[in-house]
């Protein structure tokens, strides 16, 4: 059931986005954590080559390709319940594996997937997502003005708006004394932090806060910008544990990480199960990101989609999902009837001076996105 928010309640005792893990009673060392593993027996991770199992076009199945903690077993019972509908979900670790495997063919099970901003964006120019039908969607109207035109679906005519966050540093206070606020502090402590932090597996993000910690935007496209925050990653390169988004959980409870770079999803519900772990936004900027719903036009039960996002848009399930899976909604009136605590929470809800350094990840073109693959894989391969 939803219940406030409490350092010292069971809220974390699900799956997180990019999910936290409790280690061993040995790894954890007094680190009092909960156990946030992913609980629902029908959720797992897709092989990219395959696609699931069952019909999807039976009228009783929706097929979902989501990130892994967008979903649980309650709201999937709830939905169910609802509306005899069952749910089949398959979770994704990155934005570009879902487009792999939508491309190859491996998704064209799916009829509700949920790509980020600049996805969404990439998807539309390759023909990928369905034009909605706004006469078939009920509570779009709930949606908070800064979502209903964004600039990555200009009227939401292929997506809803169904999360967003920050990207920033989560670190161990108890070691580092004196605390990161930007990203220049990854450089000037690396002696410290010597393969002991980590940084996101995603060139966008792990590029654009280098060119963040250079002045230049997180969306630069300027070759010698560019080169320049290459170089600079290079240079850090040796003092890094690894490039991960998933996974560094179990290394930062052990101590083996005293810091990782990470979305605000991950880090906020550590942050507040243990005191000793903060998350912190860069003073610099970071990014903003918005996940969204939408619809593929490979899409096999488009009734059952529709369905699924209604049910989601509905503020008294958006509100109860927000307090079970922790993740800033975008409704209006959801976010209206959230307990306080999270409200006053300004790493879940930055106050408009620290999102107005915050930027989202756009999408940059083909030229520029072959210099980011290319210095990414230099980077990552060096």
């Amino acid at each position: 059931m939803p219940r406030r928010l409490s350092r010292n309640s069971s809220l974390f005792s699900r799956t997180s986005r990019r999910r936290f893990l409790q280690g061993s009673a040995a790894a954890l060392a007094g680190v009092g954590l909960s156990n946030c593993r992913r609980t629902i027996g029908e959720t797992t991770t897709a092989p990219d080559n395959t696609s699931p199992s069952d019909d999807p076009q039976a009228s009783g199945t929706l097929h979902i390709y989501t990130w892994a903690d967008y979903t649980d077993d309650e709201l999937a019972a709830q939905f169910t319940e609802a509306t005899g509908i069952e749910v089949k979900i398959d979770v994704y670790d990155s934005n570009e594996t879902m487009l792999a495997k939508m491309q190859a063919g491996g998704g064209d099970n799916y009829s509700v997937i949920y790509p980020s901003d600049y996805m969404v964006t990439e998807m539309i120019g390759l023909g990928m997502l369905t034009e909605l039908d706004k006469a078939r969607l009920v509570g779009m109207d709930k949606i908070r003005e800064k979502w209903k035109s964004p600039v990555y679906d200009s009227e939401n005519t292929h997506s809803i708006p169904f999360s967003w966050g920050t990207t920033g540093l989560l670190y161990n206070s108890e070691v580092l004394t004196t605390p990161p606020t930007d990203w220049d502090y990854l450089w000037d402590n690396r002696d410290v932090l010597s393969r002991k932090m980590t940084l996101l597996d995603d060139v966008r993000e792990t590029m654009g806060a280098v060119l963040s910690s250079l002045g230049y935007s997180y969306n630069a496209t300027d070759p010698a910008q560019l080169e320049e925050a290459y170089q600079k990653l290079l240079d850090l390169k040796p003092s890094l544990a690894s490039f991960k988004s998933f996974g560094w959980q179990d290394e930062l409870l052990s101590g083996d990480l005293l810091l990782s770079m990470v979305y605000s999803v991950e880090g906020i519900p550590v942050s507040l199960e243990n005191p000793n772990f903060k998350y912190v936004i860069p003073e610099s900027g970071a990014s903003v990101w918005t996940d969204t719903m939408v619809i593929p036009t490979s899409a096999p039960n488009v009734d059952a989609a529709y369905e699924w996002i209604n049910f989601n848009l509905q503020p008294q399930v958006s509100k109860e999902t927000v307090e079970r899976l922790f993740f800033a909604t975008p409704n209006g009136e959801a976010m209206a009837m959230l307990p306080q605590d999270l409200l006053d929470n300004k790493n879940l809800f930055p106050p408009e001076d620290v999102l107005a350094k915050a930027e989202g990840i756009a999408p940059v073109g083909e030229e520029a996105n072959a210099l980011y693959d290319e210095y990414w894989t230099k980077v990552t391969s060096a």
